[in-house]
């Protein structure tokens, strides 16, 4: 069998690259038995691939040829048949069963036991072994030991050898022995038996020769013997010395236990004792309060800078003691416990001590102020409270450390500080408006008309006469009285520019002294409070608000979801401190509006300016919402101002004896837009002032074209030309940028006018002649040629003499010298347009001079008829009756 295993792996496994591990020789079951080999092999090559090959030999030779070859992972059943009973029958279930019969039950179990091994050792699939010995698959521990994962580099071979033994290749050196052997034996070949039987006789000889040797060697065996029989007697020796020695080691050995286990309880002991010790330090070290603080905070000096500062240290050790993180189990301690307690009542003592100070120094405060009032009140300026907030931000630390260790103290000092210097503060603020409204109207019967009341001896104000207000006309300056507004049964005409000018220095001096004393005041309370400023967001949503100059104002606070706790109690505290500076600050601009209007101007200028700078330094904070507030009222005041203004023009009545001439509302819209254009100079924004403009330039068109058709005395012509010429010099001189198309329309109108007017003025003065030519003209439209109109009865040649005849110079310029002295009672010496009108007359007389001679050219050929006066006559006629007037 083992030269057949030779030749197979050389003929047929080694050219393809695999390894013949086991071999079984093999017929069909219940067939003619035609035996083969059933051969289990691997590859050489990575990754390992196990077949089962049938090998056959050949019908026409004496060599073996491969015939079928199945994978091993796809065997499912091994099946030995009988597992007590040996049986050369096995079934091997591939994808169908097949049957064999082995030719001895030893080739059959090596080749089982193969497979298996295999199957261990590559593939790890579950194959059923069935009715297999027990004792073929004893081996699996020892090849699952010695198994590798098919992973490894190792040498194939060597892997083969393990699992497989029974089969080795032969090196040269034995392949040469065996030649030299066979051919020694000629019949080595052909009688195989024989063969086996010559080898083995010779292998009994060499067996008897080598028991010869051996018994020959007794001798030195038994000398060997004895030799072992000494060593282990010292073994014995050597064992009873080593029972003694661990004897003694394992005394030793317990001794040594109780060393380790005393030196762990020694080591536990200082361990526990430094923990113990460092428990203690830490709290002596973060719960000790030295003495000196002790003694700040219960008796500490609160007045003196030196006292302040000492106390202030003490109390944030006291605070730092308080919050020490203490580990569980330190409030058991009564020590800590007594601690804290002694800790919460410095606590408490030194709030109450520091609260009341600071009460007493509130109420101080209100006196030292109250003897500065009469001073400050006549110079119309308001007292500085710097040096009390520079005193008391002394405490802002001290404050501090209330509001977070005792917060209904610090509340309680919050409440009292606000009481305190509201009452201070309305106290100061209503004496100074009181003497800004005195400075304003004056102390006399003048300022009494206002309902106000200044003492002789405290607080006086200068007497402002109520001077008279004129209109310039920009003609022959001819002054007229006109009736501005009727508010509180004062004009404005009592006024002039001097008092307007005093009043808005007084507004501005008013707003200039509030806003300081206002920041000031806030930007204290939020240090001394420690209640820190948020600027509100860009884009805050606001509600209650009205338009002022394109941007919004807003009447009440933005919404509390975008500003913090602090910034609110902040406008809190300035809202309840000063309360009286709206209504204050209302009050003196109804007082304004009431002795003239036109201070509405005045005071939107002012306003928006000192709204604009607040809105830009916070425009949450308590000044620029309370300035915002009286904005809106300003601009009200300002919307009604207008309002009057257009009433006033629509209630205006003209007298039927007098010609009208400038209408007064005309006049008093020019005073309004010079005053309003030197108000609005430097303004940031006039979007007001622009909207008026539009309102009152459409007012003052409609009113005037309603007056023209109501006039009796003056022609219609009159009163719009010379109106709409006054406003369109008003204009064009103020330049007024928002009004450019009004300028053009007041433009057209008064040229449109001023021809209608000449038209209708000079008529026909040529009457007769004029109605002989449309009598022509009317000819020739009915079809008759110009040249044959002479041969017209009415229309002849010895009409047309008659007719000029009757308009010789003389009556020409007599007509002409009446039409002036009409043309003069019509027009107003305000506007000085009587020069314009008669020029535009001498125009319009020549142009139809100029007419008549056309059609006497082209309807009387070659007549010689021509008018009594020449153009050179009707200048010199124009001319010195201007002259002469």
């Amino acid at each position: 069998m083992t030269a057949i295993k030779h030749a197979l792996q050389r003929d047929i496994f080694t050219p393809n690259d695999e390894r013949l591990l086991s071999i079984v020789n093999v017929c069909k079951a219940g067939k003619k038995k035609r035996n083969c080999f059933l051969c289990a092999t691997v590859t050489t090559e990575r990754p390992v691939q196990v077949n089962v090959v049938k090998v056959k030999k050949s019908d026409k030779g004496d060599f073996y040829k491969r015939q079928t070859a199945w994978l091993l992972r796809d065997l499912a059943v091994v099946d030995a048949k009988d597992a007590i009973k040996e049986s050369p029958e096995f079934d091997l279930h591939f994808d169908k069963i097949y049957k064999w019969v082995a030719s001895s039950i030893a080739e059959k179990n090596i080749f089982i036991s193969c497979i298996w091994k295999l199957n261990q050792r590559y593939i790890r699939k579950k194959i059923d072994f069935i009715n297999v010995s027990a004792q073929l698959l004893e081996e699996l521990p020892k090849v699952a030991e010695e198994s590798v994962p098919s992973g490894e580099n190792q040498n194939v071979a060597g892997g083969d050898e393990e699992v497989v033994d029974e089969y080795q290749e032969l090196n040269a050196r034995e392949e040469q022995d065996i030649e030299i052997m066979m051919e020694g034996c000629e019949y080595a070949i052909s009688n195989a038996e024989a063969f086996a039987d010559k080898l083995s006789r010779e292998l009994q000889v060499l067996d008897g020769a080598n028991i010869q040797s051996i018994m020959a060697s007794e001798k030195q065996v038994n000398i060997l013997m004895q030799l072992l029989d000494e060593a282990l007697k010292e073994v014995d020796q050597i064992e009873v010395k080593l029972s003694s020695y661990e004897e003694m080691l394992q005394s030793v050995k317990e001794q040594m236990d109780q060393i380790s286990e005393s030196n762990h309880l020694i080591h536990l002991s200082n361990t526990n004792n430094v923990k113990l010790l460092s428990e203690i330090e830490f709290l002596v070290n973060h719960m000790d309060l030295a003495k000196g603080h002790i003694k700040a905070l219960q008796e500490g000096d609160l007045s003196s800078s030196r006292g302040i500062e000492a106390c202030t240290n003490a109390a944030d050790a006291l605070l730092q003691c308080m919050n020490v993180a203490l580990q569980p189990g330190h409030e058991m301690l009564h020590a800590v416990t007594q601690q804290q307690q002694r800790f919460t009542d410095l606590r408490e003592q030194f709030a109450r001590r520091l609260a009341s100070h600071l009460n007493n120094v509130f109420v101080q405060q209100g006196h030292d102020q109250s003897s500065t009032l009469a001073q400050h009140s006549i110079e119309l300026t308001l007292p500085n409270h710097h040096p009390f907030h520079r005193d008391l931000l002394r405490y802002a630390k001290l404050m501090e450390w209330l509001k977070n260790t005792d917060y209904g103290k610090y509340e309680g000092l919050t409440k009292n500080y606000m009481d305190y210097l509201s009452r201070l503060y309305d106290r100061e603020i209503k004496d100074f408006f009181e003497v800004a409204k005195i400075k304003m109207t004056g102390a006399t019967k003048e300022g009494k008309k206002f309902g106000l009341h200044g003492s002789s001896g405290k607080l006086t104000g200068s007497t402002s006469s109520l001077n008279k207000l004129t209109v310039q006309s920009s003609g022959n300056r001819r002054s007229q009285s006109s009736s501005l507004l009727d508010m509180g049964n004062m004009s404005a005409s009592d006024l002039d520019v001097a008092d307007r000018s005093k009043f808005d220095k007084i507004f501005e001096q008013v707003l200039s002294q509030l806003e300081p004393l206002c920041l000031a005041e806030q930007d204290f309370i939020s240090k001394f409070f420690k209640l820190q400023q948020h600027l509100s967001i860009p884009g805050t949503p606001v509600s209650d608000a009205e338009e002022v100059d394109g941007g919004t104002l807003s009447r009440v606070h933005s919404g509390p979801q975008s500003i913090s706790s602090e910034n609110h109690m902040i406008r809190q505290m300035m809202t309840k401190i000063f309360r009286c500076v709206e209504p204050e600050l209302n009050n003196l601009i109804a007082l304004g509006d009431k002795i003239d209007s036109f201070n509405s101007l005045y005071m939107l200028v002012k306003m928006s300016h000192h709204v604009w700078t607040a809105q830009n330094v916070d425009p949450t904070s308590f000044l620029s919402t309370t300035l915002g507030n009286v904005l809106v009222t300003v601009k009200r005041n300002f919307d009604k101002c207008i309002s009057n203004q257009i009433k006033q023009m629509e209630d205006v009545k003209i007298s039927k004896k007098s010609k009208v001439g400038i209408l007064p509302f005309v006049a008093e819209f020019e005073e309004f837009a010079a005053l309003a254009e030197s108000i609005f100079k430097n303004a940031e924004r006039r979007g007001d002032l622009d909207k008026a403009y539009l309102k009152l330039i459409r007012g003052v068109f409609t009113n005037v074209e309603k007056v023209a058709n109501e006039s009796q005395k003056t022609p219609r012509d009159v009163v719009m030309m010379e109106n709409f010429h006054h406003i369109f010099a008003t204009l064009s001189r103020l330049k007024i940028s928002c009004l450019d198309t009004e300028k053009k329309e007041a433009k057209q109108k008064y040229t449109d006018h001023l021809q209608s007017y000449v038209i209708y003025s000079l008529g026909q003065p040529l009457e007769k002649l004029n109605h002989f030519f449309e009598g022509v003209e009317a000819r020739v439209a009915q079809g008759v040629r110009e040249e044959e109109v002479s041969y017209q009865l009415a229309f002849n040649k010895q009409e047309l003499r008659k007719v000029i005849k009757e308009y010789p110079g003389k009556e020409v310029k007599k007509g002409l010298d009446n039409l002036y002295r009409k043309v003069d009672k019509h027009l107003c010496e305000e506007e000085n347009l009587l020069q314009v009108v008669w020029h535009s007359m001498q125009d319009e007389f020549i142009r139809q001079y100029k007419h008549f001679e056309g059609l006497i050219a082209r309807c009387y050929p070659g007549s010689g008829i021509t008018m009594e006066f020449t153009i050179q006559d009707i200048l010199d006629y124009f001319s010195s009756i201007a002259q002469s007037h």
